[in-house]
């Protein structure tokens, strides 16, 4: 019953919304029975339908070719909604100001009301009264409104799909551990999460985020989960660069909540195939300190939850540990467990700004360095994107974090 409501609320929004840029970007600026209302209105219909297919048909088992076909539109669409909402509220200011101020008749002594020359019929507004705007201002500033919405938000859109099909920027931090040895003293993991190969992403994105890796010669590649939104069958070959990937210590893996939506047994075994290591609960002991990784909290709906009693249980304290885990919100348990560094993912930094508001509210840290406790956590904002291939506010990212030790 909950799920059908939120469902419903969900297309209740997507409707609402749609009929607001209706009326803003086609009631409002053009007249009844014309060309442009009777195109602008069947988009207002045909396009969230888009937005509806994008999600929904890859839940259907439909091939793969069909999803792809609905995600682009209906992804990049869903993303300039976002934007044109956004900007037209914004415009709502602009136009309560803009039909304030005097026109030039009222300005020379002519009555407020007074007519002006139509340069074409006006939409379908009511007649004005006296001292509101005429009709022919009202539909300039609706169409000065709506030109500049759009042209905001289709700069923003084709800027942060760029930013994401252009790859991954590569950033670097370092962090001091106390127990790390000085042998051990910059020591390189590049981390890499949030990879999201699917309908939009595919092998040439892994390319790019694979070669982005190895630029940097890291001593080992840290893959902290949502790799996949889909099964092997569609996405093997998207995946096959990891292949390629190139470490002192080799490259591994932790599950998200993505992969559990996506066959997680088939792709924990074909990333080992790929020569990526998989930390399923478990640990390695490297020069300096361990390495521990634990499932994806999302993995206990499907019997297959974090056990850090078992990934991090025996392990000598006096030794340094870095923990793999998706969500930065496993960061109490690695406290409780005495992690001297955790690293996540899954945020995207928001990925859409405002995101980063929702992000904040759901997660400790949404990107970069913090310190809980004893612990610290470091969250990369991703190097792919989710549903969107837009990125805004919020940058895709690799990071290569330098261990250091605190007597070096």
């Amino acid at each position: 019953m909950i799920f059908v409501l939120v469902i419903a609320a969900i297309f209740a929004l997507i409707g609402g919304v749609h009929w607001y840029l209706w009326r803003r970007l086609v009631r409002d600026t053009t007249t009844p029975g014309s060309g442009p209302r009777r195109t602008g209105t069947a988009l207002a219909v045909l396009l969230p339908l888009l937005i509806l297919g994008a999600f929904v048909v890859p839940r259907t088992g439909a091939p793969f070719p069909l999803q792809q076909l609905f995600a682009w539109p209906g992804y990049l669409w869903l993303a300039l909604v976002l934007y044109l909402t956004l900007a037209l509220l914004v415009g709502e200011a602009v136009r309560a100001v803009w039909l304030r101020v005097p026109s030039r008749g009222a300005v020379a002594g002519e009555p407020a009301g007074a007519p002006e020359p139509e340069a074409s019929p006006a939409p379908e507004v009511p007649p004005a009264s006296e001292g509101s705007p005429p009709p022919s201002r009202r539909l300039f500033v609706a169409r000065s409104v709506a030109v500049g919405a759009t042209a905001a938000a289709a700069a923003t859109v084709g800027y942060g799909t760029y930013s994401v099909l252009s790859g991954p920027r590569v950033k670097r931090v370092t962090v001091p551990l106390a127990k790390l040895p000085r042998a051990a003293h910059g020591y390189r993991i590049a981390v890499v999460s949030d990879i999201h190969l699917g309908p939009i992403l595919g092998r040439a994105h892994t390319q790019r985020v694979v070669e982005a890796v190895n630029r940097t010669s890291p001593d080992l590649i840290a893959i902290v989960g949502d790799l996949v939104d889909g099964s092997v069958a569609d996405l093997g070959p998207a995946a096959e660069p990891l292949r390629t990937l190139s470490a002192r210590h080799g490259a591994y893996f932790v599950t998200g909540n993505h992969e559990y939506f996506s066959g997680v047994e088939e792709w924990v075994d074909h990333v080992r195939e790929l020569g990526v290591h998989p930390l399923r609960n478990a640990r390695v002991e490297l020069p300096g300190f361990d390495l521990a990784g634990v499932n994806d909290i999302s993995g206990e709906n499907h019997a297959d939850g974090p056990d850090y009693g078992r990934a991090l249980g025996d392990r000598d304290p006096a030794r340094a540990s870095v923990l793999l885990a998706h969500q930065p919100v496993m960061i109490h348990e690695a406290v409780r467990h005495g992690v001297d560094l955790q690293l996540s993912g899954h945020t995207h930094g928001g990925q859409l700004w405002p995101g980063n508001l929702i992000a904040a509210a759901a997660n400790p840290t949404v990107a970069g360095l913090d310190r809980y406790g004893d612990t610290q956590l470091y969250v990369t904002r991703g190097a792919g994107a989710w549903g969107p291939p837009v990125r805004v506010g919020a940058p895709p990212d690799i990071t290569v974090v330098q261990l250091a030790a605190r007597d070096a």
